[in-house]
C-alpha cells in the first residue's frame, strides 16, 4: 500500500488506543464515585469492553489492509520489523 494509506492507519490506531485509555480511565473514575452496581457504571463498564473489542477487530483489518493484505499475519509483522 502507499505511504499515506499506512501512516492514516497509525493515526487511526494511535487515537483509537487514546480513545480506548480515556474510557478505561472514566469508567475507574465512575467505579470510585459511583455506589457499587449503579445503572450508569455497569452499562458504561459494558459499552467500554464491547469498544474495545471493535476496536480490535477494526483495527486488525486495517491493519491487514494498510499492510497490502498479505497472504499471513507473518508477514505483516516481518513489514513492521523491517
Amino acid at each position: 500500500m502507499t505511504d499515506d494509506i499506512l501512516k492514516a492507519y497509525k493515526d487511526v490506531e494511535s487515537a483509537v488506543d487514546r480513545y480506548i485509555r480515556l474510557l478505561h480511565e472514566h469508567v475507574t473514575m465512575l467505579q470510585n464515585i459511583e455506589p457499587p452496581g449503579s445503572d450508569k457504571v455497569v452499562r458504561l463498564t459494558a459499552g467500554s469492553k464491547a469498544m474495545t473489542d471493535s476496536a480490535s477487530i477494526y483495527l486488525s483489518y486495517a491493519k491487514y489492509v494498510a499492510y497490502g493484505m498479505p497472504a499471513s499475519e507473518e508477514m505483516v509483522e516481518d513489514e513492521i520489523q523491517g
